[in-house]
Order: C-alpha cells, then sequence, then structure tokens
C-alpha cells in the first residue's frame, strides 16, 4: 500500500514539473520573440526595406524611425520571451512544497480571470437579448419571472433567464474553488463576501439597473478577489526573495563542498529530470495527435468511413511523420525525445541482457550514452532549424547512426561474455548458444541494412558514415569470434598451447588497425561534411574530440603497445632456452599458468618458465615471480634503475598493458 502511495506521490511531482516545460516550449516555438525567416517580425523589417527603396531622400527619417521602432519591439519580446524561461526554469527546479504555492497562487489568479470574463461574455449576452426585444430594461421580467414562478419563461432557451441561471451556477462553482485555494487571510467576513462578490453580476441583471451600472459590474465584482491575489504577492515578495537567496546559498556551499557536477547529478535526480522530459515530450506529441485527428475527422467524415485499407495505413504513416516532425521542433522537444529514446535503449540492453543471462549494468550506460549521443546529433545537424520534409530526413538518418552506434553497445555486452565463456570451458550449452546467437544477429543486421540503404539511397557522406559503423562492428564481432574460438580451443587442449598469445595479438591488431583506419575515414568524412555541406561549432568541436581520442590516443596506446610487446620478446629472447634433459630433471610446472612445460626459457636466477608466460609477466614488472630479481639487466645504461621504485613505476604503468592485451592471463589452465 505504502509502495502504490509512494508511486502516486512520485507521479503527482512529476506531472507538477511538466506545465514549466510546456511554457518554455511555447517561448521556443516563436523563437523567443526573434526574426525568423517565416516569421512576422522579419515580414515587417523587409517591408520596410523595400519602402526605403521607392522612398525619396526626403522621407529617410521616416524609414529610420520604422526600423527603429522594429528593433524597439523586437528587443522588448526577446527580454520579455527569455525572462518567461527563466522564471519557468525557476519554477521548475523549485521544491514540491513550493511548488504547489506557486500553482495555487496561479489557479486563484486565474479563477479570477475566467470570472470576469465569464461575468464580460453573460452580461454582454443579456444586453444583446435586451436590445433584440426592444426592452429598455430585461430584470423586471426576470424578476417578475421568478415571483410568479414562471418556469416556462425562465427556461426559454431564447430568454435572458438561462443565461442569467448559467452564469449564477458558474460563478458559484468559481467562489467555491477560490475560497478554497487563495492564499489570501481567511477572514470569515471576506470568506463570506468570496460568493456575493463572485455572483454580483448575476444578481443584478435579474434586477431594473441602469445598463451602464450592469455593463461595469464584472469588474467592481472581480475587486475583492483581486485584491486578495495582489495582497498575497506584496506580503510574500520577501519570502520570494528569501527562497531565492536560500537556494543560492545551498547550491553555493554545495558546489564548494562537493563540486558542480556533484551538485548536477543530485539535482538531476531530485528532479526526476528524465521522467519528467518523457511525460512532456508523451503529453506533447498526444496534443498534436489529437489536434490531427480532429482535423482529419472534420475535413470530410463521408470519405474517412469509405476510404479503403490501404488509405487508412498510409493517413498513419502521414500522422506518425508529421508527430515525428513536430516531436523535435524545439529544444524542449528534442531533449524530451532523446529521453524516450534513452527509455527504449535501456529496454533494448535489458532484453539482449536477459538472453545473455547477465546482470552487469552495461544497459545503464546504453540508455545514458545513447542519448548523450542522439542529442549530440541533433545540435550538430542543426535539426530544430530544418524545415518539416528536412528535418524528417534527418530525424531518420540520425536514427540509423543511433541504431549501428547501438550495435556497437550491444557487442560491448556480448564481447566479455564470449570471453568468460572460452576462458572458464564453461559447460553450458545453451550459454555459449545464446551468445553465438547475439553475434550472428550483429553480423546479419548490419549486413541487411547496408544492403536495403545501399539500394535505396544514393551515394553521400551520411551513408559512408553509417556504412563504416556497421563495417566496423561486424569486423569487432568477428574479431571477438576468432578469438572466442581460440581460445575454446586452446581450453580443450591438454598441453599449453605457446603459440596462443601471439595468435591472440594478431588478431586483435588486425581489428584495431581496422578501426583505427575507419576512424581516419570518419574524420575526413566529417571535414568535407564541415566544409562543403553544414558547417558549425558543435560539428567542430565533436570532430576535434574524435580527433583527439579515436585517433592520437588510440595511436599512441597501439604504438605504446607495440613497443613494449617488442621489448619483452627481445628480452625473452636474451634468455637461455631450457634443453629437454634439464626440463626432465626439474619435472615440474610453470610456476606462472601451471602447466606442464615442454619448452621454457632459464632466468638469471635460475627459474624455469613458458617463454609465453614470462613475456606476459614483463608486462608487469622485471622482476621474477618467485624470487623477485632481476630478470633482464642491460649494462652501461644510466637510464636503468634497478632498485624496487623502478619496479613498482613500470609495474603501476604496464598493468592497463596487460588487462588491454590479455584479461584471462590469471586464469590459468589450473583454474580452469
Amino acid at each position: 500500500m505504502m509502495s502504490l502511495r509512494s508511486k502516486a506521490l512520485a507521479l503527482v511531482e512529476v506531472l507538477l514539473r511538466v506545465p514549466p516545460l510546456f511554457v518554455v516550449d511555447e517561448f521556443l516555438k516563436i523563437s523567443l520573440g526573434l526574426p525568423v525567416s517565416s516569421g512576422e517580425e522579419v515580414s515587417v523589417l523587409s517591408n520596410v526595406t523595400v519602402d526605403h527603396v521607392d522612398v525619396t531622400e526626403a522621407d529617410v527619417n521616416y524609414y529610420d524611425a520604422n526600423f527603429y521602432n522594429a528593433f524597439l519591439f523586437t528587443f522588448f519580446k526577446f527580454v520579455i520571451c527569455c525572462l518567461g524561461c527563466m522564471s519557468s526554469l525557476c519554477v521548475f527546479v523549485l521544491y514540491t512544497k513550493h511548488l504547489i504555492i506557486v500553482y495555487l497562487y496561479l489557479m486563484s489568479l486565474g479563477i479570477v480571470f475566467v470570472s470576469y470574463w465569464t461575468n464580460v461574455s453573460a452580461i454582454k449576452q443579456i444586453q444583446a437579448l435586451t436590445l433584440a426585444a426592444s426592452t429598455p430594461y430585461p430584470s423586471p421580467s426576470i424578476l417578475e419571472d421568478i415571483l410568479n414562478l414562471n418556469i416556462k419563461n425562465l427556461l426559454d432557451l431564447d430568454g435572458p433567464g438561462v443565461l442569467v441561471i448559467q452564469n449564477f451556477s458558474i460563478q458559484f462553482a468559481l467562489a467555491f474553488l477560490f475560497k478554497n485555494v487563495h492564499l489570501g487571510p481567511r477572514n470569515q467576513t471576506i470568506q463570506k463576501l468570496l460568493p456575493i462578490s463572485f455572483m454580483a453580476p448575476s444578481f443584478l441583471a435579474m434586477l431594473p439597473v441602469p445598463p451602464n451600472l450592469l455593463h461595469h459590474s464584472p469588474v467592481f465584482s472581480s475587486l475583492l478577489p483581486l485584491f486578495l491575489v495582489k495582497y498575497v504577492l506584496w506580503t510574500s515578495a520577501y519570502s520570494i526573495v528569501q527562497v531565492i537567496y536560500t537556494g543560492y546559498q545551498h547550491g553555493r556551499l554545495f558546489v564548494s563542498n562537493y563540486g558542480l557536477s556533484a551538485l548536477v547529478e543530485t539535482e538531476w535526480m531530485r528532479l526526476n529530470v528524465p521522467c519528467v522530459l518523457r511525460v512532456f515530450w508523451v503529453l506533447r506529441v498526444a496534443e498534436h495527435a489529437i489536434l490531427l485527428l480532429m482535423d482529419n475527422y472534420d475535413d470530410d467524415n463521408e470519405e474517412v468511413l469509405k476510404v479503403s485499407t490501404l488509405l487508412a495505413v498510409q493517413s498513419l504513416a502521414s500522422m506518425a511523420k508529421s508527430l515525428l516532425v513536430t516531436g523535435c521542433e524545439t529544444i524542449t522537444a528534442v531533449l524530451g525525445m532523446t529521453s524516450v529514446i534513452s527509455f527504449f535503449c535501456h529496454y533494448i540492453g535489458n532484453f539482449f541482457q536477459w538472453i545473455l543471462l547477465t546482470d552487469e549494468e552495461e544497459d545503464k550506460s546504453i540508455g545514458t550514452v545513447s542519448a548523450i549521443l542522439f542529442y549530440i546529433l541533433a545540435l550538430q545537424t542543426g535539426l530544430t532549424s530544418l524545415n518539416p520534409e528536412k528535418r524528417f530526413i534527418r530525424l531518420c538518418r540520425n536514427f540509423c547512426l543511433l541504431f549501428t552506434a547501438l550495435l556497437h553497445f550491444l557487442h560491448n555486452i556480448v564481447n566479455p561474455m564470449l570471453m568468460s565463456l572460452s576462458a572458464s570451458h564453461n559447460p553450458s550449452t545453451h550459454r555459449h548458444v545464446r551468445a553465438l546467437g547475439v553475434c550472428a544477429f550483429l553480423i546479419m543486421f548490419p549486413i541487411s541494412l547496408l544492403v536495403y540503404l545501399w539500394s535505396q539511397h544514393s551515394i553521400s557522406t551520411w551513408l559512408l558514415a553509417v556504412s563504416a559503423f556497421s563495417i566496423e562492428v561486424i569486423v569487432k564481432v568477428v574479431v571477438s569470434l576468432m578469438i572466442y574460438s581460440l581460445f575454446l580451443i586452446d581450453a580443450y587442449r591438454s598441453t599449453f598451447w605457446e603459440q596462443l598469445d601471439d595468435y591472440v595479438y594478431y588478431i586483435r591488431a588486425f581489428g584495431n588497425t581496422i578501426e583505427f583506419c575507419f576512424g581516419i575515414f570518419l574524420f575526413f568524412n566529417g571535414a568535407w561534411i564541415l566544409l562543403f555541406e553544414s558547417g558549425g561549432a558543435i560539428r567542430a568541436v565533436m570532430m576535434c574530440i574524435h580527433a583527439y581520442f579515436n585517433i592520437w590516443c588510440e595511436a599512441r596506446a597501439g604504438w605504446s603497445v607495440f613497443m613494449k610487446r617488442r621489448t619483452a620478446v627481445n628480452k625473452i629472447n636474451s634468455l637461455r632456452e631450457a634443453s629437454s634433459d634439464q626440463l626432465n630433471r626439474l619435472d615440474d610446472v610453470c610456476a606462472i599458468c601451471y602447466q606442464e612445460m615442454h619448452s621454457a626459457k632459464i632466468t638469471r636466477c635460475n627459474h624455469f618458465f613458458h617463454g609465453v608466460c614470462l613475456r606476459k609477466w614483463l608486462y608487469v614488472q622485471d622482476r621474477c615471480p618467485l624470487c623477485h630479481d632481476i630478470l633482464y639487466k642491460i649494462d652501461n645504461d644510466p637510464n636503468k634503475d634497478n632498485n624496487s621504485e623502478a619496479g613498482n613505476e613500470e609495474n603501476s604503468n604496464n598493468q592497463n598493458l596487460l588487462l588491454e592485451e590479455e584479461p584471462d592471463l590469471f586464469l590459468g589452465d589450473g583454474v580452469r
């Protein structure tokens, strides 16, 4: 019961934070009041420019005045929109108790305006009926009908009686709501006067009062509730400033103690931003869907009833296209779509983890990274600034890029499991079948996607990027399967396989080289897009990040692995090779892998190890695994430090190399 109650309260809190996002979204729809290519302001300014061409020199001052007025008007709208966005965001980050107070105040203010305009509309209709009846005062007839209990005239749909009764009922309901939600003083006299104030125009409409008094009665009826609303605003000004200052102090203290990232993470979790964005986007799309359905229904009801199934499917496809286009027309809408995509990607990760029977936390990173990738793609391609047709095409292309990136994330899930299954000699056949099935999907789906895209689209930079990502994931899966096969063969061997390390290294080097080449290709592909298709600061920044992390860092890491491996090989080759007689007299196993030795290297301290095992050990440190003596020493080398600190430093520098190149080093066949 408590769980259900907590979920309901969480849902209510999420719903309370959605309206500020709609307000920000409406401001962004009008581009914060700035002129756009199809906006009203641009047409005004363009008309001024055209007039300037036709006017004489005597009218130059007139043109300057018009331009100055248009500029001031646009600037004023921009400032108002910015203030509105800032206010909405401030409301969004409020605590729940303060958020409820804000909504109660806005609700009371809205009730006052609804009451005023309802009274104005009712009085206008009553006076219009009076003029149509050519009688100076309608009220005596209403009062007489009430006194004479003339129900027929009172309930006449064309008479003023129904309007008075209807307005009386509406004002009574509004007065009841206002009494319960307003934040002003709850004085008994004021509470009793509020219903009278709301319903005063309805009472006056039944009395023989002059038309001018009846016309201005809605203004007088709204004075008391409006006074209460203004009183609350003035008396709460200090509390508002205090809440803002307290929030600023809290944020400043939190940042000084824990850092800005901790503050952002804490507030992100407190506000439940992903869930709020998802609810906002779903409600926004639902609103557009309802409007589209109403428009289609109003166009031609008879044709809708006679439409064929094919036309119905086409209509649904057109509707889905329209919803996708309108669902990413502003930054807030893109954020909402990003949250929805993250939600689906998270459960896609969960689905594949369920297939693989694993419980790792990789699915959470799938949702997060997918959201970040989609949002960066949207900003990089200028999704919100495109016209609807181009926006839909760009959105589909971004989805293709996202799908290929999702395949890479799925490979990151299945690859460790393949290595674990092969190295641990797991007898569970169905787990092997599940992992291999996912690998088959990761190969077949990109191939099918490439066949479809190349058959339906002409060559372009976007198609080349999708192809590069798809081929790259195929290569990564093939490399994983080859290493999986080698480990599986080694697991079923009864003797030690010395060449296994070399084979694994060459296969991984091949895969890493292919990925590095694709990274360079994608860099040049992005440079072409930046220079000749669609530039932008975001694209330039992302290219710099790609060049540093995916090209420079990968090249440096690969070269470091190669040099350290070559150094280790040279060190091993400098050691003596054990003869068969020495191995027979030793009659022992390798102290690193606990496997029988058919060939071995002899260290300076006369210890025997497999050459491959000793080479892997040298990735970590230069000391003997048994006696910790120096395994390899170069004479006359002033830079070589033989003390323990040097050994520890090399140990720390080479730990990552060992884990990256051979993660199953210390599993050993004895462990297996």
